[in-house]
């Protein structure tokens, strides 16, 4: 048995947790900092590391004290190092090499993408390899071909804005609050997808752009001033979401995977979800989901991930540093 204690920090929320054997959840507690960024529009990332130095060590004493673990029987301490905002990200790594040092235990460095890709398997044990990643989040928008859990290639992109950023943006447009994504998902429940947006259409079939759309929504805005920001969310999130599940299904049918892994906060959106499922209906195609609690930051993703390194034997050194812009698969 190998107890992974993870810590991430990678943005605005502070989370820890311990995860034994990359499958049971023993113990978790996070720190959003929403409400504080709320007032900003947006992570503002100086406030966002005092925050975290503030949160991490009660969190710490929290998790260790409801799981009654004692620090002799942790295995390894997992750690996002990137990608990330690097303020937060320097301040869970200190953490966690201090108590890397402190326990005796190995120190594991944990791409925060794959953190998002482990929230899935965590929970769900029917995916199976090679399968197809799609990565939506804040900051990535890839499509994944995945032969194991550390062999990736990546077949699609965004060619400028991530669909996380594009919600975001598009979400300011409509005068929605921040967290964007959240918002359009809702506003967009008591509206009509009745405006058509543009596709963007891009080189690489696989690829994706999301700038020229924000662009349109924006002058769509500035042209009809007697819209409802209910339909306008609606139908944008109806040509975000479709483009998505379409190039994904594509991909999967091209590579001959039956399976579909969606990853990261924008896997919460519900019209993304609902347009899988229509299209597992019709194609055959089996796509997994983290829980809705587990689609955004948390700790025990990390810690999920960590055990995959951990028992491959790979390890950091306490001269880890923070990379913020680090690769999917690096």
């Amino acid at each position: 048995m190998a107890l992974i204690f993870g810590i991430e920090s990678s943005c605005d929320e502070t989370s820890i947790a311990i995860v034994e054997n990359g499958e049971k959840i023993i113990a978790e507690k996070t720190a959003s900092q929403i409400a504080t960024h709320a007032l900003y529009g947006g992570v503002v990332p100086e406030i966002a590391s005092r925050h975290h130095l503030e949160n991490i060590a009660p969190l710490v004493k929290m998790v260790m004290d409801e799981s009654k673990v004692d620090p002799m029987d942790i295995s390894a301490v997992a750690v996002t190092y990137g990608p990330g905002l690097a303020g937060p990200l320097l301040v869970g790594i200190s953490y966690a090499k201090a108590l890397s040092y402190a326990w005796k235990v190995p120190l594991i460095a944990v791409n925060h993408m794959l953190g998002h890709l482990n929230a899935v398997f965590l929970f769900d044990k029917s995916i199976t390899l090679p399968c197809l990643v799609l990565m939506v989040s804040g900051a990535h928008t890839e499509i994944l071909y995945m032969g194991s859990m550390f062999s990736y290639k990546i077949i699609g992109k965004s060619i400028d804005d991530a669909a996380g950023e594009s919600f975001d943006k598009v979400a300011r447009m409509l005068g929605l609050p921040y967290p964007g994504g959240p918002e359009i998902d809702r506003a967009a429940r008591n509206g009509k997808a009745i405006y058509k947006f543009p596709q963007p259409k891009t080189k690489g079939k696989y690829d994706f752009s999301f700038s020229g759309l924000k662009t349109h929504v924006r002058y769509f805005l500035r042209d009809n001033e007697e819209v409802k920001v209910e339909d306008v969310a609606a139908s944008f999130q109806e040509t975000v979401t479709s483009l998505l599940v379409k190039k994904a299904v594509k991909a999967a049918k091209e590579y001959g995977v039956s399976h579909i892994v969606m990853a990261g906060g924008v896997a919460a959106n519900s019209s993304l979800r609902k347009k899988a499922e229509e299209a597992q209906d019709e194609y055959g195609i089996s796509f997994h989901f983290p829980p809705l609690k587990y689609c955004t930051d948390n700790a025990a993703m990390i810690a999920a991930a960590g055990w995959q390194y951990y028992k491959r034997g790979v390890f950091a050194d306490l001269d880890l540093n923070a990379v913020p812009n680090l690769e999917v698969g690096k």
